[in-house]
């Protein structure tokens, strides 16, 4: 068993867990509400936001299972997207002006990419 990509499962696993519980009642939710938004776009956003949550479950599963099958390719593929989508959230907070700590995502798929990256060279 390979103890990093196991890591990588579980922080994608708590992921994909603070995403649908508590991003889906900070974000989601009010996006959905947004009487300011038309019906199309808001319902474009909710969909996307349960794509979001579906790959990161997947992310989890797809970690935990390479953690007892060796799947390099898998595993390279998943630290890719996790490392596209911290530097996609730390591009937009820098596009946008924010702090990097106001769109915190990028932390979660830091750890996620790090973890990986560690288990696939292990």
């Amino acid at each position: 068993m390979n103890h990093w990509l196991l890591a990588a499962a579980i922080a994608a696993l708590l992921t994909f867990a603070v995403h649908t519980f508590v991003g889906g009642r900070l974000i989601a939710a009010p996006l959905l509400a947004a009487p300011g938004l038309a019906r199309i776009p808001r319902l474009t956003t909710y969909y996307c936001w349960h794509m979001v949550s579906i790959l990161l479950l997947a992310m989890a599963l797809a970690l935990g299972w390479t953690a007892w099958q060796a799947n390099p390719p898998m595993v390279l593929l998943l630290v890719v997207l996790a490392a596209a989508f911290a530097l996609l959230s730390l591009g937009l907070a820098a596009a946008f002006r924010v702090s990097p700590w106001q769109l915190p995502q990028w932390i979660f798929f830091v750890l996620i990419a790090l973890l990986g990256a560690a288990g696939l060279s292990a």
